[in-house]
């Protein structure tokens, strides 16, 4: 959050900047790539029923962020950026464990248990408990409008999935809880990663939570893996480099590049997008009928990102950018 600027004797001109609520506090290039990849990760949920046939919840976490791991250690000469040294090093570690261990076995695990539209409702939490926990740990002041945008979202969300309807599938408790708990450790990237970017390059930590990551997933189910992954047929294993390459070495690292100047309650609201990019996923994938939730829902999901996307905290100026760990 930007410090309130003091306040200018009557006679001072105040210094030249944008007006306030002119532009979103994310760089426009940045939102747009942002939901670019909100798109491909709203698609990862049905390349993740995909792969169901061929592995497991651990096993699809294994490979894909084994995957990835791979590539940055491929990279890891031309990343930018200074390498996590002492404390840095263990935080990401621990980050990577967190989340792509521990983390996208619970979501993987809650999607495989529940259905495709229910993942997709649970989905639009994630930005609410993600912003609600920069709030507690990074202090971040969130704007009324952007609450309100999260509250228009979490009703898109509900209008689009028609969650009243008698063919809406509800998960069960467990399914529920542990989709859930996959949102706090997803959480965890951004509340542990913001404090290291003043000092590490956004890639490298990524690359050493993503090895760190890979080694706990192979420590707990590798032989079972490597075993499954040999009878895999070709288009498991693209859907697998899409999750790794795509979603998860490019994906991730935008995020943390992305929250290095913004806040991360800002950065989150864009994962509001993934249930309206669902929607033509669902048309021309699952053969699913366009119905009039999909418009109201994808109106007011939009609407509420516009809302909250526009949204300033008291006391900054239309030009400031949030100072990473602030």
């Amino acid at each position: 959050m930007c410090p309130a600027e003091p306040a200018h004797p009557l006679s001072a001109r105040p210094p030249l900047s944008r007006p306030k609520h002119s532009a979103p506090l994310v760089k426009p290039a940045h939102l747009a790539l942002l939901l670019l990849f909100n798109v491909f990760w709203a698609v990862s949920l049905s390349a993740i029923q995909a792969l169901k046939p061929h592995l497991d919840s651990g096993g699809i976490a294994t490979l894909r962020f084994g995957g990835a791991a791979v590539s940055m250690v491929l990279v890891w000469p031309w990343l930018p950026g200074a390498t996590p040294r002492g404390r840095d090093f263990w935080k990401a570690s621990l980050m990577g464990v967190i989340v792509f261990t521990l983390g996208h076995r619970l979501q993987v695990w809650g999607n495989l248990l529940g259905s495709a539209g229910n993942s997709s409702v649970l989905m639009a939490v994630e930005p609410l408990l993600t912003a609600v926990a920069a709030a507690v740990f990074l202090r971040e002041h969130i704007a009324p409008q952007r609450w309100f945008g999260f509250s228009l979202g979490i009703v898109g969300v509900a209008l689009l999935n028609r969650v009243w309807a008698d063919d809406f599938k509800w998960a069960g408790l467990t399914a529920s809880a542990v989709f859930i708990a996959s949102f706090l450790s997803e959480a965890a990237y951004s509340i542990m990663g913001k404090p290291l970017l003043g000092r590490v390059g956004p890639m490298k930590i990524l690359a050493v939570s993503l090895m760190a990551g890979t080694l706990a997933n192979l420590a707990i189910d590798g032989p079972t893996t490597f075993k499954a992954a040999k009878l895999m047929p070709a288009g498991a294993w693209a859907w697998v480099a899409f999750l790794s390459l795509v979603c998860t070495s490019l994906g991730y690292g935008l995020w943390l590049v992305v929250i290095r100047e913004t806040d991360v309650n800002v950065t989150a609201m864009t994962i509001l997008a993934q249930p309206v990019a669902g929607v033509p996923v669902a048309v021309l994938w699952l053969g699913e009928r366009l119905h009039a939730g999909h418009l109201w829902g994808s109106a007011a999901i939009i609407a509420g990102l516009v809302i909250g996307l526009y949204a300033r905290p008291r006391g900054s100026r239309g030009g400031d950018t949030p100072v990473p760990g602030a």
